[in-house]
């Protein structure tokens, strides 16, 4: 068993000055915790990966190819691989938990 703490991963991506956090790699999937900050710009492009993304915390819109919708806590999206796609109009701080199928190379 592997075990995590949101509060313990969101200090140590913080302490590493980033704004991703990979904290389990695996055969089949990888884990992050991604972070934005209210007014934000999120950088992404599109991932070779499919993802889904679980809203922690926060408030934003998403846009996936040419769908918006709107993200709160407990929040959950797919991305299918090679779709652009951008968290934008961060309204709230933004924590999301980011699992890639198979791993994030």
């Amino acid at each position: 068993m592997k075990a995590f703490r949101l509060d313990e991963l969101e200090a140590e991506r913080a302490a590493n000055d980033g704004a991703y956090l990979q904290f389990l790699r695996e055969r089949n999937m990888s884990v992050g915790l991604y972070a934005l900050d209210a007014g934000e710009h999120d950088p992404q492009k599109p991932h070779q990966q499919d993802e889904v993304y679980v809203v922690v915390s926060g408030r934003a819109s998403i846009t996936v190819g040419l769908e918006t919708t709107q993200v709160a806590r407990g929040s959950v999206v797919y991305v299918p691989a090679g779709v652009a796609h951008k968290f934008h109009h961060i309204s709230e701080d933004l924590r999301v938990l980011v699992v890639f199928s198979p791993p994030e190379a």
